[in-house]
């Protein structure tokens, strides 16, 4: 698959002609409930605000990471509205195919950011076999904070996955990261479940795994937002500083959790310029450029101890 890299730089780009008129900008993000997604969200707007004499955006973001009818109808409106670029991330690999092959059809750039669209369905469903994708490698990122716990841990330790969305290309393919790191490192996996990315959901999903294992060692989380949920459950069960915990998105209050001993670490994937890097991977392809394949965009280990610094 062709990679792309991101060039940061968009002054030359922005000062042409091809930007006399505003460029109408639509993004379809994730929950806004997740604090992730509110600092999406935020980089989405700082970015529009600063190029507010090139292009206008609209951010439409989910009451829940399970909202796909939201998604779909969005992306429709963007439709209707004539849009010229729409970035969207997602919430199922799937589900949202047929509305961005009809923004295609219509003449629209689509930047697929975030969670990548699923391959098979893609192409059964029109679309080129290298559509553009802007995001990280998922598993990779997983595979670098998962390793992290691991070499934390006893061999032969007992552990937890804790999944996103399994209709998700990013869950699958964070959960492929976290068993790789299973595999290498010989730790022993009691239970592998998903809480659908959501914090409440993780925290009920834990509570009844430590009623069924209590001994585990440690917890491989695929977001920070179940991060939130998996240390509440252990708080509550009494056990805070004997069960290791990490994830993925290096969230805030997942810092301060870090900060106290509470989480090991989270990988960072820079979630203010997640959808920036989307928008400006739209306005490259409208200025003339041709791009597919996926953009790369960098993930980061963060540690408790990198916080101290």
């Amino acid at each position: 698959m062709k990679k792309t890299l991101i060039t940061l730089g968009l002054a030359a780009l922005l000062s042409t002609s091809a930007f006399a008129e505003k460029v109408q900008v639509g993004v379809v993000m994730k929950s806004l409930a997740n604090e992730f997604w509110k600092t999406v969200e935020i980089g989405a707007k700082e970015y529009a605000d600063k190029n507010k004499d090139v292009f206008e955006m609209e951010a439409i973001g989910l009451k829940d990471e399970s909202d796909v009818d939201t998604q779909i109808n969005t992306l429709e409106s963007f439709i209707t509205k004539q849009k010229d670029i729409i970035a969207v991330a997602p919430s199922n690999s799937v589900a949202l195919i047929p509305s961005i092959k009809r923004a295609l059809d219509a003449g629209i750039i689509v930047v697929n950011f975030d969670v990548r669209l699923d391959k098979k369905a893609s192409q059964q469903m029109g679309l080129p076999d290298d559509f553009l994708f802007v995001g990280p490698n998922n598993e990779q990122g997983a595979y670098e904070v998962g390793d992290f716990l691991a070499k934390s841990l006893p061999k032969n330790a007992k552990v937890f996955i804790i999944e996103g969305n399994p209709g998700a290309e990013n869950a699958i393919e964070r959960k492929r990261g976290f068993m790789k790191v299973v595999e290498e490192n010989q730790l022993n996996l009691l239970a592998s479940r998903t809480a659908h990315w959501e914090t409440e959901e993780a925290n009920t999903v834990m509570t009844n795994l430590l009623t069924k294992y209590p001994d585990v060692q440690g917890v491989m989380c695929a977001n920070d937002s179940m991060v939130l949920g998996v240390v509440k459950a252990i708080e509550a069960a009494g056990k805070s500083g004997q069960i290791k915990v990490v994830g993925f998105d290096n969230i805030a209050p997942v810092q301060d959790l870090m900060k106290k001993g509470k989480v090991l670490a989270s990988e960072d994937f820079f979630g203010k310029d997640l959808a920036v890097n989307a928008i400006k991977t739209g306005l490259r392809i409208h200025s003339g450029e041709k791009l597919s394949g996926w953009v790369k965009t960098p993930v980061k280990l963060v540690t408790a101890e990198d916080l101290k610094k």
